[in-house]
């Protein structure tokens, strides 16, 4: 907990738009909690206010990972600025809809039902693109700068980057099917809270696991390496290795969900 604290603090001298941003996304999954509680409406077989809550949940981790990252790279403050601001307001701007369109009671992704809801939707693939433009950015410059971390963790850095985009054009399948579900139409049966589909197909598993892999990878790279950093050629295999095997498990459960099998059939 006390390592959390620090590394909110430091968050907030070095990153204060995403550290207010990352606030506004933990307020915002309060209220969705709240709105679980008081609010009976559902949508698509489930309260209305779930999918806002685990969007709150899993943007607000992201983008404080982001906070982190960004102060590991060799950036020059301004660079370091524009960047955050970019991440911080576009990201923001998204889960805003999320959440609109969440207390309005209707569907924020694949939702063309009217032209606000159209023009909705098209405002957040295009902020999402923008978002994946800077993924690749920090991806690039992993590969190409000396990061202020060891060779394992600047590595587990690298590929969690590839696994976030690789978790990202997972997200651009969807899209391109207007939804999640493949074998049934999106709502059916799915699991608690998550709401992934138990009877068939569900691309949100890969792009869920791809999203993540920025955290997962580069944690576990942390955790191998010794403290004082005497690091041995073992540590960047081990590293390497469950980047690989976690990237596996990404192609995996997208070849699973593409061949309308559920992730976990209940």
């Amino acid at each position: 907990m006390n390592r959390l604290k620090s590394l909110a603090q430091q968050e907030k001298q070095s990153s204060p738009a995403l550290y207010y941003v990352v606030l506004i996304h933990l307020l915002l999954a309060i209220i969705c909690m709240v709105g679980l509680v008081v609010d009976d409406r559902t949508l698509m077989g489930i309260n209305v206010w779930i999918k806002p809550l685990k969007f709150c949940i899993s943007g607000g981790i992201y983008i404080f990972t982001v906070g982190y990252l960004t102060t590991l790279y060799p950036y020059s403050n301004t660079k370091r600025k524009i960047i955050n601001n970019v991440v911080a307001w576009t990201l923001l701007l998204e889960i805003l809809i999320i959440f609109f369109q969440g207390a309005r009671g209707v569907q924020s992704h694949y939702n063309q039902s009217s032209a606000f809801d159209g023009i909705m939707f098209a405002m957040m693939g295009l902020l999402i693109a923008i978002n994946v433009l800077i993924m690749v950015l920090f991806l690039f410059d992993a590969i190409r700068l000396k990061m202020k971390v060891s060779r394992p963790v600047q590595w587990g850095i690298i590929i969690g980057w590839a696994v976030v985009i690789a978790g990202s054009w997972v997200g651009g399948q969807m899209i391109g099917q207007m939804a999640h579900a493949v074998g049934v139409v999106d709502g059916g049966e799915g699991l608690p809270l998550l709401n992934w589909s138990t009877t068939a197909g569900d691309l949100r598993v890969a792009h869920f696991f791809g999203l993540h892999g920025i955290q997962i990878i580069p944690l576990f790279a942390w955790l191998l390496t010794p403290k004082n950093g005497q690091f041995k050629t073992s540590h960047l295999g081990g590293t390497v290795i469950f980047g690989l095997l976690y990237a596996s498990w990404i192609g995996y459960t997208f070849y699973q969900a593409s061949q309308a099998l559920p992730f976990l059939k209940l």
